[in-house]
């Protein structure tokens, strides 16, 4: 069949089939063609006042209700159960016992206003808010512990400026302190940060700016480092520089050990900020003309500079309180030694566990003191690094905004003497310090006139 025939055909068949078909749809006679395949509903009256938009992130009035009530009636059954119905007993059973009927009985109240999802939905948030609270009440338990047993060395003053040369195990508290191991805390920390938060940082910064194969294996070791024993990092440097080198035990090596064992937590806590910097904040430096070195100085670095300040103190929370690696590397020392390269030096978990280790009432409070002051270090240099660390990206400081206005000051002085330097266009065209290549060849009047007769 030739293309002629085969559009004769198509036209002689189809084309009436597709006439009728629009025609009966035109009037309704095909029933099954015709009916709509959805029906919409019929539009009822308006209503008088819009549905109020409910937050999900608040919590109503209910809610609370329902959740003081199922807390006292889970109270009230659980005393019942303990005291009444069943032999049970202790302080940890009658907490969970508590905690599950809590869970029940609020899952109970809520069903009788919410349906399932809703149900499911409240039973999830009181357990995540049960845990939250049970991870706080056993952070506060350990801090009141410590300083409820520490009380009877923290209220002498000498506890705090006095060292043990004179002090012995049955000496009064009113007698020796621990400023010997405050001042080594802050000499082998001080020397581990200095080694660590630029090491750390830069670290980071190749893994997160550098991609390839040699930066997937250098984060595969800082995740395995993670996971390091402290005893094995204590080892690692006594082996090596206290006996193959020969430096002795001494504040530095502690140091040394102490920096094992931070860096790898600022290496993957920085690492992990890097990432989470926009990488169009990147892409728009680059497109500036920015280098990929100014980029990371100027953008990324003070875009992350909180979440860096966060993983400093991590890693200074992990490294202070380390007390197996400065066993090893540090020594015990009663009197005080302020040079971290030579002699031994005490550190306060060390000094803490020494203080325990003895049977006396007295040892055993400073003990306790000497960890409760160690809890307040750390809280000073967690307020100190939230406050360098804690602004966001391009919030500047007084003193930072002033030299701002001070070097911008002279930019300005800089481009006015720069342009009053500068003589203007117009002159630059006709003056004669302009090479000769530039400069138009004078012609004398009387060469034109004998042309001209000519």
């Amino acid at each position: 069949m030739t293309n002629r025939q085969l559009a004769e055909t198509v036209r002689d068949e189809f084309v009436p089939q597709t006439v009728h078909l629009a025609d009966e749809l035109d009037t309704g006679h095909s029933p099954d063609l015709a009916q709509p395949a959805t029906t919409v509903p019929a539009q009822g009256p308006e209503p008088e006042r819009l549905e109020e938009r409910r937050s999900t992130g608040t919590s109503r009035r209910s809610d609370r209700f329902a959740a003081a009530g199922a807390a006292l009636a889970a109270l009230a059954f659980t005393m019942i159960v303990f005291t009444q119905l069943a032999p049970f007993d202790g302080l940890l059973g009658f907490v969970v016992f508590a905690w599950l009927s809590f869970v029940g009985i609020y899952a109970l109240l809520v069903s009788f206003d919410e349906d399932g999802p809703a149900v499911r939905d409240r039973m999830a948030a009181a357990v995540v808010h049960s845990l939250g609270f049970l991870l706080l009440l056993g952070l506060v338990v350990v801090v009141l512990f410590t300083l409820f047993r520490g009380r009877a060395a923290l209220v002498h003053l000498n506890f705090f400026v006095q060292d043990m040369r004179l002090a012995g195990p049955l000496e009064p508290l009113s007698v020796g302190g621990i400023w010997h191991a405050i001042v080594g805390t802050l000499e082998q920390i001080g020397i581990a940060l200095a080694i660590t938060v630029p090491l750390g940082v830069l670290c980071a910064v190749f893994l997160g700016e550098l991609p390839g194969a040699f930066s997937r294996f250098v984060r595969t070791i800082v995740e395995a480092m993670t996971a390091l024993p402290s005893i094995v990092a204590g080892l690692f440097i006594y082996a090596t520089v206290v006996l193959m080198i020969g430096f002795g035990k001494s504040g530095f090596a502690a140091s040394l050990a102490i920096t094992v064992m931070m860096l790898p937590i600022v290496i993957r806590a920085s690492d992990v900020v890097i990432r989470l910097v926009p990488g169009s904040l990147r892409e728009a430096s680059l497109a500036l003309g920015a280098s990929q070195w100014r980029t990371v100085w100027h953008v990324v670095l003070p875009t992350a500079r909180s979440g860096l300040a966060t993983a400093v103190i991590l890693g200074t929370a992990r490294g202070v309180g380390e007390t197996s690696p400065v066993l090893l590397t540090a020594g015990v020392n009663a009197g005080m030694n302020a040079n971290p390269f030579s002699g031994w030096q005490i550190s306060l978990p060390l000094q803490t566990f020494e203080f325990v280790k003895s049977p006396q009432p007295t040892m055993i409070a400073r003990g306790f003191g000497t960890a409760a002051t160690l809890m307040v270090l750390v809280l000073v240099l967690f307020i100190v690094a939230r406050t360098i660390g804690g602004r966001g990206p391009g919030q500047l400081t007084r003193r930072q905004a002033r030299r701002r206005v001070a070097q911008s000051e002279r930019d300005k002085r800089r481009f006015l003497e720069r342009q009053s330097a500068t003589p203007p266009a117009t002159e630059a065209m006709t003056s004669p310090a302009l090479p000769d290549r530039h400069r138009e060849p004078e012609v004398d009047p009387a060469d034109h006139r004998e042309e001209r007769d000519a």
